[in-house]
C-alpha cells in the first residue's frame, strides 16, 4: 500500500514515516502542500496522510485542490487543530477520516487500511478464495491450513489477483500494485514474482497464464 504523508515537521513526519513503513506501507513524504499537490497530478497513491498546518498552503486548500480535480483517494487529516468545528469542516471538505495529534501509531495503521479497503471495495481485511486466506491487517496468508511466508510484492500479488477471482488482470495492472513506481524494473521481474507466489502456494495451475494479457487467480 502507497501512501502520501504531508507533514512539514521533520521529526514528526520521520516517525509516521519509520512507523508507518514498520507496518508494511510504502511512504513517501513531502512537506509543503505545493509538493503534495505536483506528486499526486504525478504519481498513484493509494491514500494520503494530511497535516493541516503546512509552511506555504494549508492543508484544506490542499484537500479544496485534488477534490476539485476529481480525485477520489482516501484522505486522512492528521492535526494538533482538535476543535469539533474544524473536524466537521475538513470531512465537510472532502476528508475521510480525522486524527488529532498525539495520536496511536496502529490505530492510524488501522484506519488506513479501512479506508483503502473500503476503496476497493472490501468488506473485511480478510479474504477468502478456494482454500487461500489473505489477511491484510496481519499480513498473513493461511493455505490449506498453513501458515505461508510471503515477501511484501508477492503479498500485494496475491491480494490484487484475490480481490477479483477469476477475472483476467492486465500485466500493466500488477505491475503497479507489485512495483509501486519503482524505476528500472527488469522486463521479466512480474514473471519471476508469479513463479515464486505459485510455488509458495504450492498449487502452480491456481494462478494461471493469459497470453498476452495478465494472469488470473482459479482455485475454487
Amino acid at each position: 500500500m502507497e501512501l502520501l504523508l504531508v507533514e512539514d515537521d521533520a521529526m514528526l513526519g520521520q516517525a509516521v514515516e519509520l512507523g508507518l513503513s514498520e507496518r508494511q506501507f510504502l511512504v513517501q513524504r513531502v512537506r509543503t502542500g505545493a509538493a503534495a499537490i505536483s506528486e499526486l497530478n504525478r504519481t498513484h497513491y493509494d491514500a494520503v496522510v494530511l497535516d493541516l498546518g503546512l509552511p506555504d498552503l494549508d492543508g484544506t486548500r490542499v484537500l479544496a485542490s485534488l477534490r476539485k480535480k476529481g480525485m477520489t483517494l482516501p484522505v486522512l487529516v492528521l492535526t494538533a487543530r482538535d476543535q469539533s468545528s474544524e473536524i466537521v469542516k475538513q470531512l465537510d471538505n472532502g476528508a475521510d477520516d480525522y486524527m488529532i495529534k498525539p495520536f496511536d501509531m496502529n490505530e492510524l495503521a488501522a484506519r488506513l487500511r479501512a479506508l483503502v479497503r473500503r476503496q476497493r471495495g472490501y468488506a473485511s481485511p480478510e479474504l477468502k478464495v478456494g482454500d487461500i486466506v489473505l489477511d491484510d491487517a496481519n499480513h498473513s496468508v493461511v493455505v490449506e491450513g498453513l501458515a505461508v511466508n510471503l515477501s511484501r510484492r508477492e503479498f500485494e500479488l496475491l491480494k490484487a489477483l484475490m480481490s477479483a477471482p477469476e477475472r483476467v488482470h492486465s500485466r500493466d495492472k500488477l505491475e503497479q500494485v507489485v512495483f509501486q513506481n519503482e524505476a528500472q524494473v527488469e522486463s521479466n521481474a512480474l514473471e519471476v514474482h508469479v513463479h515464486n507466489l505459485r510455488k509458495k502456494l504450492g498449487h502452480k495451475e491456481w494462478i494461471q497464464t493469459i497470453r498476452g494479457i495478465g494472469f488470473r487467480l482459479q482455485c475454487n
